[in-house]
């Protein structure tokens, strides 16, 4: 395989790496989460016309990125392909496109644009990677992720509040993105400062107070676990540190402890009971019903977007969930077996991977990602993409090979010097 990808190590002055476009694929891909939104409210269209500007700035974005890095690979796709997880997303988007023969969705035109987008996604971050020989294009897709997250951490501070307390609004720019938008900016910002040296304190701050402030329980159990799992597993910092830590997660709770209590009376008292756990029990047992209601759904399930407006709404409230709550059932239900078996091998091989890194701060953070995706999947799913979306995980492929490669390079690099510690 190491003949196949050329070195990834970091040539700053190398003319063919879009940084600033990668940067912008990657503000894109935080803030779409928006466009919905600010064009239902700023521009007073219909929610329809703000998926259908989303999906054109998907596309206008591919086809730039197609024209700035035609004739600028620096690595083949099948050099890419040699990745295990990336093979494994080219099965998923095969076999979800496939789907679409026996698919009940509600719009299989409409389902169609979305899927659309999954493999836009997946190819443009593609396309970017193969353009260069390092990583400063991966760096900036990261970078962009990070403002654009920032960015709609401050819009949402300043969306008024809904009724149970939480940030967002319930239609078009959800407390679950929002945590999930801040979780996964914090994580990369984790990141660069250990590849890059550069803090983002300003950053890090800003995303972890929105990410309490959203009160988005799966996030928020999510995060810390795989930060406790970071503490441990990652040598690298120093005792001082981690107490410091420590002692601000501590007074981040004393401070949002008052706004801990008024939800938790809102949450046991008039909550949505389909939101709670008893309710998300109903909706897992009514996946393991309806799986079994044709010989064929537990082969290969309902197919692609086969949830929305098509499962009957759940509890006294009728409520309609936008997936099945949890992401293995999801897959389970929307793709049957067959599912199961792509979901497993795209996180496994992933898992797998990193586990062969040597022992490393990168090591410690690129495992702790997916501990988050793990741990938040078992109570929250994504109506068409995985929890790790298609592109971030081409994304930590390539990351992955770059640190082993790195390592492979230079044998003698300590673990524990001081240029580990910055993130060398």
């Amino acid at each position: 395989m190491a003949s196949d990808i050329v070195s990834l190590e970091v040539q700053p002055f190398e003319r063919s790496a879009p940084r600033a476009l990668a940067f912008a694929v990657g503000f894109f891909f935080s803030f779409r989460l928006a466009i919905v939104l600010l064009s239902v409210h700023i521009l007073g269209v219909e929610p329809s016309t703000g998926s259908a500007l989303s999906i054109g700035l998907d596309l206008l974005l591919l086809g730039l990125v197609c024209f700035d890095t035609v004739g600028a690979g620096q690595r083949t796709t099948r050099s890419l392909l040699r990745l295990p997880a990336i093979r494994w997303i080219a099965v998923f988007l095969a076999f979800s496109c496939c789907s679409f023969a026996w698919s009940e969705s509600a719009s299989l035109a409409n389902s169609f644009a979305y899927w659309l987008g999954l493999a836009i996604d997946a190819a443009s971050v593609v396309m970017l990677l193969k353009s260069s020989a390092n990583i400063d294009v991966a760096i900036a897709i990261m970078r962009g992720f990070i403002w654009s997250s920032c960015l709609l951490a401050v819009l949402a501070w300043l969306m008024p509040a809904s009724a149970d307390l939480r940030l967002g609004d319930m239609e078009f720019f959800n407390t679950n993105e929002i945590g999930n938008l801040c979780a996964f900016g914090l994580l990369f910002s984790q990141y660069l400062t250990r590849s890059t040296g550069v803090k983002w304190n300003l950053a890090k701050f800003t995303l972890v107070i929105t990410l309490v402030r959203t009160l988005s329980k799966a996030t928020l159990v999510a995060f810390l676990v795989c930060e406790s799992f970071l503490l441990i597993l990652d040598r690298s910092m120093n005792r001082k540190t981690k107490a410091l830590l420590l002692a601000s997660a501590f007074v981040v709770v004393l401070v949002f402890w008052g706004l801990f209590e008024a939800y938790y009376d809102i949450y046991t008292t008039a909550g949505n009971q389909a939101e709670t756990l008893t309710g998300r029990i109903v909706i897992w047992m009514y996946v393991l019903g309806a799986i079994q209601n044709h010989p064929w759904n537990l082969w290969i399930g309902h197919g692609f977007d086969s949830w929305w407006k098509v499962v009957p709404p759940f509890g006294n409230e009728l409520f309609e969930a936008r997936h099945a709550e949890n992401e293995i059932l999801q897959q389970f239900y929307a793709y049957g077996v067959a599912g199961l078996v792509i979901l497993t091998c795209i996180y496994g091989s992933l898992f797998r991977e990193i586990l062969r890194l040597k022992r490393s701060s990168a090591k410690a953070l690129l495992l702790c990602m997916v501990i988050f995706v793990l741990v938040r999947g078992l109570a929250e799913a994504d109506a068409f993409d995985l929890l790790l979306p298609l592109w971030s995980i081409v994304l930590l492929s390539v990351l992955i090979e770059h640190e082993r490669m790195r390592r492979e390079s230079n044998p003698g690099i300590p673990t524990n010097a001081r240029n580990e510690r910055l993130g060398a």
